[in-house]
């Protein structure tokens, strides 16, 4: 079974699911490729507000690259330029609520701190095996695991290659939540629809806002998010917020 990318809507929500149950939801080149046109279908679809990414079973999230696949790139240079699918997952510009549930592994574990909310089973496993196949993760896991859990936990997890539990990802701030196996879906969905439901602009510049507010220094940062205001606050939707606050109803927001 080579695998695939499936994709769905559910009204405002869209659901990514790494389809390689039997495999971990290793991500083949062909997975990748239709990861990419997945997320333009996402990001092109004025009606998702909000996207879920999964995997298939309930024994991992994704396993991270196939390695079996790693041959068939003749050079190493080939193998930095292949196609990076958590690269896609970053560029995504709905906010995107990943569901872990089982292992979280090298590139499994970079999707998922791609996302902008995470939640996981508590069967999850997060971890960064790659030293202990003689390289290390490519597609942002350093920077990401330093900001998220900081320095001393990211050496561990990098230099071990040993996975940390569900309880310890939350309490390193890898995820949000620990929830059941058999909630799993239902509570990231609920998430995703809760953020479905608030103005879009805003949201998607709350997302842009978080993304690069963190490599700038705080002054610079604040002037940023003052700007990303007023372009939030100069649209209809900020408009139809505060008519819906003053009639005392809930806002119909319109993406404009």
């Amino acid at each position: 079974m080579t695998g695939s990318t499936e994709f769905q809507t559910d009204g405002m929500i869209a659901r990514i699911t790494l389809n390689r149950p039997d495999k971990l939801n290793a991500v083949t080149l062909e997975m990748a490729r239709t990861l990419e046109t997945v997320v333009e279908r996402c990001n092109s679809d004025p009606n998702i507000r909000a996207v879920v990414l999964t995997g298939a079973g309930d024994r991992a999230f994704c396993c991270g690259t196939d390695i079996k696949q790693l041959d068939q790139f003749n050079t190493a240079w080939d193998f930095r330029n292949r196609e990076d699918y958590c690269m896609s997952v970053r560029h995504i510009v709905k906010p995107v609520v990943c569901a872990i549930n089982g292992y979280a592994l090298g590139g499994g574990l970079e999707m998922a701190l791609s996302c902008d909310v995470s939640i996981a089973s508590e069967n999850a496993m997060l971890g960064a095996p790659e030293i202990k196949l003689g390289w290390i993760g490519g597609g942002g896991m350093a920077v990401m695991l330093e900001n998220a859990a900081g320095s001393s936990n990211a050496a561990m997890m990098l230099m071990t290659g040993d996975p940390v539990s569900a309880e310890t990802a939350k309490d390193w701030n890898l995820i949000s939540e620990v929830v059941a196996q058999d909630t799993l879906i239902s509570r990231a969905e609920e998430i995703a629809h809760a953020i479905a439901s608030r103005a879009p602009i805003a949201a998607e510049h709350a997302k842009i806002n978080l993304r690069n507010a963190v490599n700038m220094p705080a002054v610079q940062a604040t002037q940023y998010e003052l700007d990303l205001q007023a372009i939030c606050f100069s649209s209809e939707d900020a408009r139809e917020g505060r008519k819906a606050f003053a009639e005392k109803r809930v806002p119909v927001f319109h993406r404009r």
